[in-house]
């Protein structure tokens, strides 16, 4: 449990990247009521830490402008979500900078105390990650996470797996790590429609002085999820599962990074939950409908069947 000393020091945090922050917006952040929060703002005068008050509607509470903080303080939870972070950064190829990445754990250790020193180390040592096969698309992460953040329109190249390379602009809305993958979802101008696209083939990005107006509600997981389902370079599947829609749903969203909307994937019938999808691999597929905990009849296409039989003939010859 957040005690009354560790909610103390994350007020002063508050407060030295916020600015300043009024007495609601406070007690909402530390999960406190306004009393507590006036308490912990003298308890922070008293440790000689000059707090600045503005009364009024557009009040709040500041630090005095030029107070250096004392050096940076860490709480052993947020020691194991700095650890936790940094060994998924590196294990997972999120980004190829082994040098920033050891800077940044140096200057961590540096500042904390022994004891944590210690617990970091211990984690380090004790934890494994499994790591990606793949890295893929980190020179283009910055570039576009820069116009994502500035609402730019994009001019760059599209090297598609099959065909010649193609000229898009694009709209980025957002970036996704999927599978050892970088994916950018957003508007792409030639097409007219939303698209996502895998970040390793992409290249001379180059950022445009033309602007957009993000939509408010987009989600790029989701979409990047949506968009693998419904590819129109897929082969076409239809299985009848025997579920109910609350079970299938249960075990489809356990099994997944991000929630996907199953409207359209999905559609309850009499006997079962009727699947309509796409997949760029019969073998796969067949491979992914062994693995559910739910009976199921192959409505089309015959394709697909063959794969099933095949796949069933393999593990045969393996008893």
């Amino acid at each position: 449990m957040t005690g009354p000393t560790t909610r103390v020091l994350a007020l002063l945090e508050l407060l030295q990247a916020r600015g300043q922050l009024s007495g609601t917006e406070i007690a909402e952040r530390l999960g406190v009521d306004r009393r507590t929060v006036r308490r912990y703002i003298s308890v922070l005068e008293d440790l000689g830490i000059p707090v600045m008050t503005e009364q009024g509607r557009y009040g709040g509470y500041r630090l005095v402008p030029g107070f250096k903080l004392p050096p940076l303080m860490f709480t052993e939870a947020e020691v194991r979500v700095i650890t936790l972070a940094l060994l998924a950064v590196r294990e997972h190829n999120l980004l190829e900078d082994g040098v920033a990445l050891a800077s940044v754990q140096a200057k961590l250790e540096r500042v904390m105390p022994a004891r944590l020193t210690a617990q970091v180390q211990t984690m380090e040592n004790s934890i494994q990650l499994i790591p990606s096969r793949h890295s893929s698309g980190h020179q283009q992460l910055l570039e576009l996470a820069q116009a994502i953040q500035a609402c730019q329109v994009v001019y760059m190249s599209y090297h598609p797996p099959q065909g010649d390379t193609m000229q898009r602009r694009f709209n980025p809305y957002g970036l996704v790590f999927r599978n050892g993958y970088w994916y950018v979802g957003g508007f792409c101008h030639l097409r007219q429609a939303l698209r996502s696209f895998r970040l390793d083939r992409l290249s001379d990005i180059v950022r445009e002085n033309e602007h957009f107006v993000r939509p408010a509600n987009f989600d790029a997981a989701r979409h990047l999820q949506e968009s693998l389902y419904n590819s129109e370079y897929r082969f076409p599947v239809s299985v009848l599962l025997h579920a109910d829609m609350d079970s299938l749903t249960t075990y489809m969203t356990t099994r997944t990074t991000c929630t996907s909307d199953m409207e359209g994937l999905f559609e309850q019938k009499e006997n079962g939950v009727l699947m309509t999808t796409s997949t760029d691999s019969y073998y796969w597929f067949a491979w992914w409908l062994a693995q559910l905990p739910f009976s199921f009849v192959i409505q089309s296409p015959d394709e697909l069947k063959t794969a099933l039989n095949d796949h069933i003939q393999r593990l045969v010859a393996a008893l």
